[in-house]
């Protein structure tokens, strides 16, 4: 990834760790040497965030997280990943490309077969820039409202106190 995702990656994660303090937050989070973009973390849950930016398969990264998920979950965590596209998957026509899709349906496959796993796509607004090309001028707005959408995401998934 070029310099651009990586300063949304580290974005995401300073503002998910804003909202949710009781989560120790990091980028280039590991499971079986694979790093995931972000990744908050406590001792009974596990949320994972994979930023497609402009990956030529993102079905094939997505089934690579599960099937390492599925060797080493951890008993007793619950496992989250947000699946985060950009418009880079957006159809000119309307709806989404097929590489979406078949990423979708792998996510959805997953959580019906790995026990606690939930998969949730996650729309970040923003057309990526070629390599070199300027960043949009309105880049960190997009990435805080993504933020929001996924803090909320995490407060629905807590349990009740």
């Amino acid at each position: 990834m070029g310099s651009f995702a990586t300063s949304v990656q580290a974005s995401l994660r300073d503002q998910l760790a804003v909202r949710h303090p009781e989560l120790e937050w990091e980028t280039e989070y590991h499971i079986a040497g694979t790093p995931v973009d972000v990744a908050g973390t406590t001792d009974s849950h596990l949320y994972l965030l994979e930023l497609e930016w402009r990956r030529a398969d993102p079905a094939d990264n997505a089934a690579k997280l599960f099937r390492h998920l599925d060797e080493e979950t951890v008993e007793g965590t619950t496992v989250v990943l947000f699946q985060i596209f950009t418009e880079y998957y957006q159809l000119a026509r309307g709806g989404v490309s097929s590489k979406r899709k078949n990423a979708e349906f792998v996510g959805r496959i997953a959580t019906e077969t790995i026990d606690q796993l939930t998969y949730r796509p996650v729309e970040f607004e923003l057309d990526p820039p070629k390599r070199g090309a300027d960043r949009p001028e309105n880049w960190e707005e997009i990435a805080d409202e993504t933020a929001v959408r996924i803090s909320n995401l995490i407060s629905d998934d807590e349990p009740e106190s």
